[in-house]
Formats: structure tokens, C-alpha cells, sequence
């Protein structure tokens, strides 16, 4: 009898110890976690959470985002596809479809944006107007009135000087053409391979602060070592990079080529180059730590719209098109978003950039400017034009939000009315700066997207 009690409470045991076996075995990981798994919690060098930029910006920020970059003003935007590669004279253009960019036509740009960038009051604008006149002739012409020659000298004083931080197309030149970007949307070309990565291997190893000894072949740890290493300043610069260049492979996975007929195109996420881009064990771990750069972008460029708000508020500034309603309409729209952005809870704090030795720190932000810059001049290296169309944009975007960062002073020096010496934003650099921004969001809403696709994914 003990015997076969003895044997009873033995297979019962032997049953108990497989079934909590079985139960304690962990579900095998979903490549929304292997995409996803350092993008939560606090982000490096800041007060900010993952969490509070996902609700902020998919739920009070998108929805009105995207409805002021569908108005007039901000979709048409006037570049220069035909400037020369400064660096290398080897291009290899993309003759494929999806690459090319269809210019707008005369007729099709309200007249409103092609007169002027935007407009004061009368009075100011026909300042501004004969100002732009002067400086295209190169000189200041004496028969302008004193009024009209200083202020000439003001702004190319302000178009020389050290807070601008890219190369800005000459957009008088016969090259350049107004374009609609909601017609040419970003999204994948196909443009891809040696040309593609010679583009970014360039603005990584040439242009972003390292070690003249340091590959950035190496191994990412090695790698990642020597960035905890660098000051704030050096750090946030790659990261920047980092996150801008994770930003558009997250819109080219989004907005992918999935079937192609002669009767239409189908666009669409694509999980496995989203994968291939940011799965952590496909990119050695490389990938969501490219995520978590793509909201330090976020935060940079949200402080600075925070940041620019009173250039915004002065009663004389216009979103001009000539369609007067639209226009009042559009800055009502602009300011509620501006205010929305200002009262964001946990802005990045830019004090601490550039905050040691007066002397260490203006040449570290003139080594910062100078090195933006020259990404900005690589722009015209792209042999992708539809690329090298929103590649421009989203490094003036950038830029601007870079220069209104480094201008705070400036800002808070501008007259309540009137032209502003000081600090001034071209039509160009607005359009710029609200469109980056805008892919930026759009990143963020899709990474949203990619986790709920991914989630059942093994």
C-alpha cells in the first residue's frame, strides 16, 4: 500500500514539475519588442519620456499639423534640384519614375507667394520689396532712401552671419522652381546601394565630430563608448543626424511601393524593410537605438517652434497668398499650434549647450554650424531628385530650428510691428521649418502604426 502511494506522489509531482515547467517558459519575443526595446522611458540628455511625446503628439498635435501643411503656403516650396555636387563629380542620377520631381507650373502658384515671402503692412512691405531688389543687384544703390539702404545692409549682414546654419538655395536663380510638395510626397524611390550609402557615410564619417582615428565601421559598441565620452554638444549633433536619417527610413517603410499595375499604384507599410532598418537583432542593436534619436529630433525641433512664437504673434505678419480669408484662417491655425507646442510639459532645456568657457563654447558652436552645413551642401550630391528634394528641406527645416534655438536674445529684441532687423525668417525657411517638423510628427505617428503592425509578428 505505502508502495503505491509512494508511486502516486511520485508521478504526481513528476506531472506538477513539467506543467510549472511549461508554464514558466516565456512566450517567444514579437519583433514589435525587438524594434521597440529602447524606445521607452527617458530619452539620454533630456527630462523628457518616450510615453508623454506619443500622446502629445498623436492625439493634440497631428491632426492640426498636418491640416496647415495641406493649405497653400506651406505646400509650395521653391528649390534648386540642378546645383552642382560641390564634393564629387561622379553622380549616378536615379532614372527611375518614383525619383523624379514634377515642378509646378507657372499658373499653378498663387500669386501671393510668387511676389514676395510674405507681407507687413504696405508701407513695410514696399521696403522689403526694394530691399530684395538691392540685393539681388548685389549692391546697395545710393538712390534708395536711407531707410531703404540700411535695412539692405541689415539683412545681408543677417545673411552673413554666424546663426545661420545651411547653405540656402540662390532662389532667384533661373534653376529654381516652385514645387508642390503634397504631389511629390516623400516616400520610397528605389534609390538605394553605393550611391545611397556614400551619401551617409559621408555625413557620418566626414561630418560628424569623432576621432580622426575612429571608424564608424567599427564595432557599435566601441562606437557607443566613445559617443557616452563627448560633451553634450558633440552628442546631441550625431544624435540629430541619427535621428533625421532613422525619420526617412521610417517614411519610406511607411510609404512603400507594395503592387504596381497599369491602372494604379498601391503605397503602404512595408514590416519587413521596417524591419530591416530597425529590428535590433537584424541591425546588431544599432536600430532602436536610431528610434530613440528620431525623438531627441522631436524634442529639438519642438523647442525651437516654442521658442519662435512671438515672430508669429506680431500683428503684421501674414501667411501671404492674396486669398485673404485663407490666409487669416491659416495663422489663426498656425498660432493654436504654436501655443499647443508651448505648452508642451517637458521641453528640451538648450541652456546647457555651449554654457563653459565663453571662448571654448563660441568656437564648439561655430564648429557645430560649420558642420551642418556642409550636410546641407552634401544635399546636392543626392542622385535621387525626389530624395535630394526632401533631403534640402528637411536640413533647412533643421537648420532653421537650429538658428532660432541659438537666437533667443534676438527674439526677444524684436519690435512689436515692422520688419524685424534682427531676427528674420524667409518665406523659405518657414515653409522648411514646419514641413521637417511635420515629417518629423508623421514619424512619430507611424512608429505607432509599425508597433501594432509588428505586435504579432514572431
Amino acid at each position: 500500500m505505502d508502495r503505491g502511494w509512494g508511486f502516486l506522489i511520485g508521478l504526481l509531482g513528476a506531472v506538477w514539475l513539467l506543467t510549472s515547467g511549461h508554464e514558466e517558459q516565456q512566450p517567444p519575443e514579437t519583433a514589435a519588442q525587438r524594434c521597440f526595446c529602447q524606445v521607452s522611458g527617458y530619452l539620454d540628455d533630456c527630462t523628457c519620456d518616450v510615453e508623454t511625446i506619443d500622446r502629445f503628439n498623436n492625439y493634440r498635435l497631428f491632426p492640426r499639423l498636418q491640416k496647415l501643411l495641406e493649405s497653400d503656403y506651406f505646400r509650395y516650396y521653391k528649390v534648386n534640384l540642378k546645383r552642382p555636387c560641390p564634393f564629387w563629380n561622379d553622380i549616378s542620377q536615379c532614372g527611375r519614375r518614383d525619383c523624379a520631381v514634377k515642378p509646378c507650373q507657372s499658373d499653378e502658384v498663387p500669386d501671393g507667394i510668387k511676389s514676395a515671402s510674405y507681407k507687413y503692412s504696405e508701407e513695410a512691405n514696399n521696403l522689403i520689396e526694394e530691399c530684395e531688389q538691392a540685393e539681388r543687384l548685389g549692391a546697395v544703390d545710393e538712390s534708395l532712401s536711407e531707410e531703404t539702404q540700411k535695412a539692405v545692409l541689415q539683412w545681408t549682414k543677417h545673411d552673413d552671419s554666424s546663426d545661420n546654419f545651411c547653405e540656402a538655395d540662390d532662389i532667384q536663380s533661373p534653376d529654381a522652381e516652385y514645387v508642390d510638395l503634397l504631389l511629390n510626397p516623400e516616400r520610397y524611390t528605389g534609390y538605394k546601394g553605393p550611391d545611397a550609402w556614400k551619401i551617409w557615410n559621408v555625413i557620418y564619417e566626414e561630418n560628424c565630430f569623432k576621432y580622426v582615428s575612429f571608424s564608424f565601421r567599427k564595432s557599435h559598441n566601441t562606437f557607443y563608448s566613445w559617443l557616452e565620452g563627448l560633451c553634450v554638444e558633440k552628442r546631441a549633433f550625431y544624435r540629430l543626424i541619427s535621428g533625421l536619417h532613422a525619420s526617412i527610413n521610417v517614411h519610406l517603410s511607411a510609404r512603400y511601393l507594395l503592387q504596381e499595375t497599369w491602372l494604379e499604384k498601391k503605397w503602404g507599410h512595408n514590416i519587413t524593410e521596417f524591419q530591416q532598418r530597425f529590428d535590433g537583432i537584424l541591425t546588431e542593436g544599432e536600430g532602436p537605438r536610431r528610434l530613440k534619436n528620431l525623438y531627441f529630433l522631436y524634442l529639438i525641433e519642438l523647442r525651437a517652434l516654442s521658442k519662435v512664437l512671438p515672430f508669429f504673434e506680431r500683428p503684421d505678419f501674414q501667411l501671404f497668398t492674396g486669398n485673404k480669408i485663407q490666409d487669416e484662417e491659416n495663422k489663426m491655425l498656425l498660432l493654436e499650434i504654436l501655443h499647443e507646442i508651448k505648452s508642451f510639459p517637458l521641453h528640451f532645456d538648450e541652456n546647457s549647450f555651449f554654457a563653459g568657457d565663453k571662448k571654448e563654447a563660441h568656437k564648439l558652436k561655430e564648429d557645430f554650424r560649420l558642420h551642418f552645413r556642409n550636410i546641407s551642401r552634401i544635399m546636392d550630391c543626392v542622385g535621387c531628385f525626389k530624395c535630394r528634394l526632401w533631403g534640402k528641406l528637411q536640413t533647412q527645416g533643421l537648420g532653421t530650428a537650429l538658428k532660432i534655438l541659438f537666437s533667443e536674445k534676438l527674439i526677444a529684441n524684436m519690435p512689436e510691428s515692422g520688419p524685424s532687423y534682427e531676427f528674420h525668417l524667409t518665406r523659405q525657411e518657414i515653409v522648411s521649418l514646419f514641413n521637417a517638423f511635420g515629417r518629423i510628427s508623421t514619424s512619430v505617428k507611424e512608429l505607432e502604426n509599425f508597433r501594432n503592425l509588428l505586435q504579432s509578428i514572431h
